[in-house]
Parts: structure tokens; C-alpha cells; sequence
């Protein structure tokens, strides 16, 4: 089974209901039937909750946190594994990439998983990371 990791930027656009809405959702039913398996590292979690609550509202935020739960997508969590947090680390100091998005990137390297993105910061990862495009 193929293993896709989400970046925030897919869920945000899912949830905002942006052009690549459809993929996203196309993506989320194929992870139901067990197609593939979706990971999302919590600190992108994070990213998703706090853009909604800065645009939005707390209570949206909140809203979002409810949705997500019930998608299925396994949360992935950085507190006890530093192989995670080394490779963000260094995409993040090499200047790559935000810490957020480098949490992403960092999570499809070790777990040989594509990201499913359409943030272009992305594209200076590319040749260590395969990145499955949204448009």
C-alpha cells in the first residue's frame, strides 16, 4: 500500500474549498477504501488549526480539529522521535524550507512517502523528496 503524506497546504485548501479541493477529496476517499495511507505529522496539524483560528475564528478551529479527527488520516507525532525532528531540523537550518513545511518534507523522506502539496517552497526538495503535486 502506497503511503502519502499531507502537508497543511492540502488540507487548507480542502477545507477552504480552493481548486484543489477535489484532488484532496479524491485522495481522502481512496485512503477510506484503503487505497493508501494518508500520515500527517501533527506539527502540520498544528499549521492547519492556527491558520484557521488567525483567519477565522477559535471555534472554527475547532470545527476543523473535529473534521480532521474523523478523516482518515494517521497523526503522526515528533515527541520522542529525533530522527523526525533531525531531518526538519535540517531542512529548516539549511534554509530549505519553513519549520512547518521542513516537518512535511521531513516525515515523506523517512517514511519514503510522496507529499501531496501545492506549496512551491516544496520545489527545493524535490530531488530528496517526491512531491505529488496539487494544482
Amino acid at each position: 500500500m502506497a503511503t502519502k503524506v499531507l502537508d497543511s497546504w492540502a488540507l487548507l485548501a480542502f477545507f477552504e474549498d480552493e481548486p484543489a479541493a477535489e484532488e484532496v477529496e479524491k485522495l481522502l476517499a481512496k485512503a477510506d477504501r484503503g487505497r493508501h495511507k494518508l500520515l500527517l505529522c501533527v506539527v502540520n496539524w498544528g499549521e492547519v488549526y492556527y491558520n484557521t483560528m488567525r483567519k477565522v475564528s477559535q471555534e472554527a478551529a475547532e470545527q476543523k480539529a473535529k473534521e480532521m479527527a474523523i478523516m482518515p488520516i494517521e497523526l503522526v507525532p515528533v515527541e520522542s522521535d529525533l530522527h523526525l525532528v533531525r531531518q526538519a531540523a535540517f531542512y529548516k537550518a539549511s534554509g530549505k524550507l519553513a519549520y512547518a513545511d521542513a516537518f512535511a518534507a521531513a516525515l515523506a523522506k523517512l517514511r519514503n512517502a510522496e507529499l501531496v502539496t501545492g506549496d512551491h517552497d516544496f520545489k527545493q526538495v524535490e530531488d530528496e523528496v517526491k512531491i505529488g503535486w496539487l494544482k
